[in-house]
């Protein structure tokens, strides 16, 4: 079957001498996001096409964003992004060549950002290649100490490059915008927690890459309620924007940090004691660990567990594991024989 192509051929530009290219073959890499998008609200919150024209003025730093008729890349599309931005940044940390193409395993993809493997998986994964590629930018953001004023899409390319006979991708090319490779030469990234993929709601993933921003490894980060409004770019108005920011302060989902909302509309955001910012080379818990922690476990929080045994496990000197789902289990099951909880509650 024929390549599919997307907005901006790949063949055409590599033909054209224009671009070298990498494999997306490093199975363990820690997510990284640029904080260029991280601190401004380039994506959509909406789960319906969204076409507004958004601009933002913050201070010196000026955003106009422009959808396709598709709509405008939506915060979920930046899957995507940050699949690719993570690695690029394990390459370089292993002194390995980069490039702005990049060619992926769909199904890796799609693995690594918690996404469904089905056909319909797939099919809103190419929808996202349309969305980011379609969206257009221009500002005057600096990347990579370098501030530029021109407009640019996300992506500059992408293709399907081959279709089993059911019609699922098997894997793409993807050409990242200049504007964002700059961004990863200069190490303008932060790493996410890998529970950022499990956050479903838009907002939730937004409040999140902003607590990383702002607070960091700080212990916390003060926010006025409109100011975070303009942050997120939600549309809601701020009445129901409040009662938002209250129900996620009150599920308490949000990996490494902790939400309140003060009587005088203040967000305050602090870090979680236990959190770790994860490193390259920490071990990586197969499919189905968790749910064999709560069997080994049973009334713990499997993710609360985890956090604690990577705790311990950096603190004896990160030693090499063989199996880390077996050491991990053979933790749960020594914390439940020291404090059983008995399934009546959670960690």
């Amino acid at each position: 079957m024929a390549a599919e192509s997307g907005a901006g051929s790949v063949p055409a530009q590599r033909a054209a001498g224009q671009l070298a290219f990498v494999f997306c073959d490093i199975l363990d890499v820690v997510p990284k996001d640029d904080m260029a998008t991280m601190e401004h609200p380039v994506f959509s919150l909406s789960t319906r096409p969204d076409r507004r024209i958004l601009r933002y003025d913050h201070g010196p730093v000026r955003v106009e964003i422009t959808p396709s008729v598709k709509g405008l890349a939506t915060i979920h599309d930046k899957d995507i992004l940050i699949y690719c931005i993570s690695q690029l940044v394990a390459r370089l940390n292993r002194g390995e060549p980069v490039a702005r193409e990049l060619r992926l395993i769909a199904q890796d993809l799609m693995q690594a950002t918690g996404r469904e493997t089905s056909g319909d998986g797939y099919r809103r994964l190419r929808e996202a290649f349309e969305r980011l590629a379609g969206t257009r930018i221009v500002t005057n953001i600096a990347t990579g100490g370098i501030e530029t004023t021109r407009g640019f899409g996300l992506i500059d390319g992408w293709e399907i490059l081959r279709r089993t006979r059911s019609g699922r991708m098997i894997s793409v090319s993807v050409v990242l915008s200049d504007w964002l490779y700059r961004a990863v030469l200069a190490r303008s990234v932060l790493t996410l927690s890998r529970d950022y993929f499990r956050l479903r709601k838009p907002l939730e993933r937004r409040v999140y890459e902003l607590a990383r921003k702002h607070c960091g490894r700080q212990p916390e980060w003060r926010v006025g309620l409109g100011t975070l409004l303009a942050k997120t770019g939600s549309a809601s108005p701020l009445r129901v924007f409040r009662k938002m920011i209250r129900d996620i302060a009150a599920a308490d989902t949000l990996p490494d940090y902790r939400l309140e909302l003060t009587g005088d509309d203040i967000v305050v955001v602090t870090q979680r004691r236990d959190h770790l910012v994860e490193e390259e080379g920490w071990p990586r818990l197969p499919a189905g660990t968790h749910e064999a922690a709560r069997a080994a476990a049973p009334g713990y929080d499997p993710y609360w567990l985890e956090r604690e045994w990577r705790a311990m496990w950096a603190a004896s000197g990160r030693p090499r594991l063989r199996s880390p789902a077996r050491a991990f289990l053979a933790f749960c099951r020594s914390r439940a024989a020291r404090a059983p909880l008995g399934g009546e509650g959670s960690r």
